[in-house]
């Protein structure tokens, strides 16, 4: 049988309702009956318990000897992660911080004029596309005469005959899918 959350209170010289919280937020554990092993819990708050910042108490001082300065605690950077297994205040503020930095960059970029919207670039692709399909679809027209006159054969013929291997590689092209994102 161990402590009652007051007298353990008493033990570690803060409140029963600081008590009360440590149990409720898993800092410190309690025994089958509900009192606490002083031993146990104390080894549990110092483990799990960020200790506060104090102010520093107003220092008298004495003209006839000097003063040594305090030692200060320097916190840890990054606490521990809490047991709850949730983020910390300061973990979430980084994460705010780098995603800030993020769009930062991104806002530049753009106002440089590095960034190219993504539907204008699509539209251009697809216009120069469509231009290069009309200039081979009017080639063989342009061309078979004068492929004919010097190779001797009927203009019709080798019409028709460009005209279809132009199609048939053009559809081949066409079914290419190139993807922009």
């Amino acid at each position: 049988m161990g402590l009652s959350i007051r007298a353990y209170a008493r033990h570690r010289g803060v409140s029963h309702v600081a008590v009360k919280k440590a149990i409720d937020t898993g800092r410190i554990t309690t025994l089958a009956d509900g009192t606490i092993d002083a031993e146990t819990a104390d080894a549990q708050w110092a483990r799990n318990t960020v200790q506060p910042r104090r102010t520093p108490e107003p220092q008298k001082f004495d003209t006839k000897k000097p003063q040594a300065r305090p030692e200060r605690e320097i916190p840890d950077p990054v606490p521990p992660p809490l047991p709850t297994g949730g983020t910390s205040l300061l973990q979430a503020r980084t994460v705010n911080e780098v995603l800030k930095a993020q769009l930062h960059k991104v806002e530049l970029a753009q106002r440089k004029g590095e960034l190219v919207d993504r539907a204008q670039a699509v539209a251009h692709v697809f216009k120069l596309a469509r231009t290069e399909r009309d200039a081979w679809l009017n080639w063989p027209a342009r061309i078979s005469a004068q492929m004919a006159a010097r190779l001797g054969v009927e203009p019709h013929a080798l019409h028709v005959a460009l005209d279809a291997a132009v199609r048939e590689h053009l559809q081949e092209l066409g079914e290419l899918r190139p993807r922009v994102d």
